[in-house]
């Protein structure tokens, strides 16, 4: 199933006016799966105290657009300065590794 032209604009728009933006399942406060809440947790690590998150339970047309937008099958989805970085798995291993405190500026652990 193909996403409209205009959610395909507005997840573009998410993307490139957020640092960091995550698209989950759930909130940060209340993620709604597993992967979801430990992608929270390393941004948490990383020191981003507030990403923008986006709910894709709220809303079909972007759970179905984001998996487009990205070319990649599962959610949660991070981005980083409007660059597809990963699921919750390459998260964790570029946390890990330090990529990811590299790519969000933060100090290495």
């Amino acid at each position: 199933m193909s996403t409209t032209d205009s959610t395909q604009q507005r997840i573009d728009q998410l993307v490139k006016s957020n640092d960091v933006v995550l698209f989950m399942k759930g909130t940060a406060q209340f993620p709604m799966c597993g992967f979801s809440g430990r992608a929270i947790q390393v941004l948490k690590a990383c020191g981003v105290a507030k990403p923008a998150t986006v709910n894709v339970l709220e809303d079909p047309e972007v759970r179905n657009g984001i998996k487009e937008y990205s070319k990649w099958p599962t959610i949660p989805q991070l981005y980083i300065k409007g660059e597809f970085v990963g699921g919750s798995d390459i998260m964790m291993e570029m946390y890990e590794n330090g990529e990811l405190q590299q790519m969000l500026g933060a100090p290495a652990a």
